[in-house]
């Protein structure tokens, strides 16, 4: 049973802003693979050429009919593979024109129809499965899927106001869903009134009311408490703004880029709200906004964002923090006596209890997590969380990466016991 009051507020210092949504287009874009397993992807452009928004620029080498595609109409710049041709990075510089890709949505009444239109036009990597993240594999079918109108980490824009206008394409979205899957579709979102009629999302549609504070809107306590996912339960999630674009590109054949996006953090002058696209050039973003001197650029949120040059493919924050100036190091022997190769012992509290919602037992898992106890993590829950829904409890800690640095190892520990 879900406890609204259940989670934590955490605050961290941003200057206010407005209520204004700037649209910012970057000259330079990035299309960078999701967080998960590095992927093996054959170019389907090459550096100097000119490329239509939407247009395919890279597909799994293993599963060509799944297309990673410009984020705007430019040219391709430069193409950045690592070793085993994996995919790093395809920069693109903006040109003046708006060449759009259109796709034939014909098919798209059928569950294999729409799993290639959402293959080829460069969708599928929005999708995020359960257990191990990543996206689904080409010809996965999932156990449930959730749909998240609901962020509940520092900072995150509202994503009702994605949906502002965008009704039709939501309900849309919703229902093709319902195609994938022969399990429910769990609408996720904040108190109001529903974001959808429930008849208009299909009979199986499901709409849960999330609470106000973190981690009530992260996606692996919703997925834990809803439908918990396993080693043979893949959950997929996807958030409600690319639900809507799943349901523009079925009424029109062109997959809308465009995504709201909140830009807060301390070595800011103002904070912003703003509308650009995937794999927008933080820099180019902050560049008006940022307070003098020396500052990291973050992709994501305060909690569980990484520093970065592009937005990632998922991401709809961007954190800009003063960078820290290094000290002077201390003498080795007090280093060596103040510091200790093993973790911090975990103290229970009641804000680490809430750092999972108040839906997971924290010391038991946190227990499992630190003694590789892969068996009993499992049975608590592991396989339904990715480092983002324990980034709280590392705040709460004051360990930053500890615990999303060995929740990963346990998922590929896991992971590759399952897969032998």
């Amino acid at each position: 049973m879900l406890s609204f009051g259940a989670g934590l507020t955490p605050e961290f210092p941003s200057p206010a802003g407005n209520s204004h949504i700037d649209e910012v287009f970057t000259e330079e874009a990035a299309v960078r693979p999701p967080v998960g397993h590095a992927l093996h992807v054959t170019p389907l452009a090459q550096e100097g050429e000119l490329v239509a928004q939407g247009a395919a620029v890279a597909c799994l080498r293993h599963a060509p009919d799944v297309c990673f595609t410009a984020p705007l109409a430019g040219r391709v710049a430069r193409i950045t593979l690592l070793p085993g041709r994996k995919l790093s990075e395809i920069v693109l510089f903006r040109e003046p024109g708006d060449a759009v890709e259109r796709h034939d949505t014909g098919r798209a009444s059928t569950p294999a129809g729409l799993r290639r239109l959402m293959q080829g036009a460069g969708l599928w990597p929005w999708l995020r499965r359960r257990p191990f993240g990543g996206m689904p594999a080409h010809g996965e079918t999932p156990a449930a899927i959730l749909v998240m109108a609901t962020d509940t980490r520092p900072f995150a824009p509202d994503p009702r106001h994605t949906l502002q206008g965008r009704e039709e394409d939501f309900a849309r979205g919703l229902r093709a869903l319902a195609q994938l899957t022969e399990g429910p579709v769990i609408l996720c979102q904040q108190g109001g009134a529903p974001l959808v009629d429930p008849g208009a999302g299909g009979d199986r549609l499901r709409i849960v009311t999330r609470g106000a504070r973190h981690p009530q809107g992260s996606t692996g306590i919703c997925v834990h408490q809803l439908f918990p996912a396993g080693l043979e339960v893949p959950v997929w999630d996807i958030h409600a703004e690319d639900t809507a674009a799943l349901g523009a590109l079925l009424a029109t054949g062109v997959l809308p880029m465009t995504r709201l996006v909140q830009i807060a953090g301390s070595a800011l002058r103002e904070a912003r709200t703003l509308r650009t696209h995937p794999g927008a050039d933080l820099r180019q973003l902050t560049q008006r906004i940022a307070a003098p001197g020396p500052h990291v650029l973050m992709s994501g949120s305060p909690l569980d964002g990484h520093t970065a040059q592009w937005l990632a493919p998922r991401h709809r924050q961007v954190t800009v923090l003063p960078r820290e100036i290094a000290g002077r190091k201390p003498h080795w022997l007090v280093a060596a006596l103040t510091q200790s190769a093993s973790p911090k012992p975990a103290i229970p509290t009641a804000g680490l209890n809430q750092a999972f919602g108040a839906v997971l037992p924290a010391v038991p898992f946190i227990r499992a997590l630190s003694a590789g106890d892969d068996e009993t993590a499992m049975k608590l829950g592991v396989l339904s969380l990715l480092e983002e829904d324990v980034a709280l409890a590392d705040y709460v800690l004051s360990a930053p990466g500890q615990l999303t640095s060995t929740l990963r190892a346990m998922l590929e520990r896991i992971r590759s016991e399952f897969a032998a």
